[in-house]
């Protein structure tokens, strides 16, 4: 699964959707390896799927946060907003529970119709074996405050 073609795709060089990390690193250091070569590169932590999985929202791309979200809590498609701005994302948190378990807290701006939302959330994840030999993080749900 790329992301190859996405008409909204980030160039390798331009600043990362998530706003980078360390901050102002490029796409292509950021995000793009893991949405780009999602078969062969795995996020190295929660925070950075978290990170990618923001950039897969503004990029509208469905595959990518389908496959990165658990199979327990997968749900079978999703409905993207058209029209969303998305205007900036502040994680504020991270935190490794264990080996296998992770949270991240995090903050999302965006703007639909005139109107600004402000998404704040605590994210919880899981590594495990992804059923193709490779050991990865997952999304499995947030709650929302």
């Amino acid at each position: 699964m790329t992301s190859a073609g996405n008409p909204r795709a980030a160039k390798g060089g331009e600043p990362c959707l998530c706003g980078g990390r360390p901050a102002g690193t490029g796409f292509g250091a950021c995000c793009g390896r893991w949405i780009g070569h999602f078969e062969t590169a795995a996020a190295p932590d929660a925070e950075a799927l978290m990170r990618s999985r923001y950039s897969a929202f503004v990029r509208g791309d469905e595959p990518y946060l389908l496959a990165t979200w658990h199979p327990s809590t997968r749900p079978g498609g999703l409905d993207l907003e058209a029209g969303v701005k998305w205007l900036g994302l502040e994680v504020r948190s991270h935190r490794t529970t264990d080996e296998t378990h992770a949270e991240v807290e995090f903050v999302a701006r965006s703007r639909l119709h005139g109107r600004a939302t402000r998404l704040h959330e605590r994210s919880r994840f899981v590594r495990e074996n992804d059923g193709h030999g490779m050991l990865r993080w997952f999304y499995v749900d947030g709650s929302i405050s």
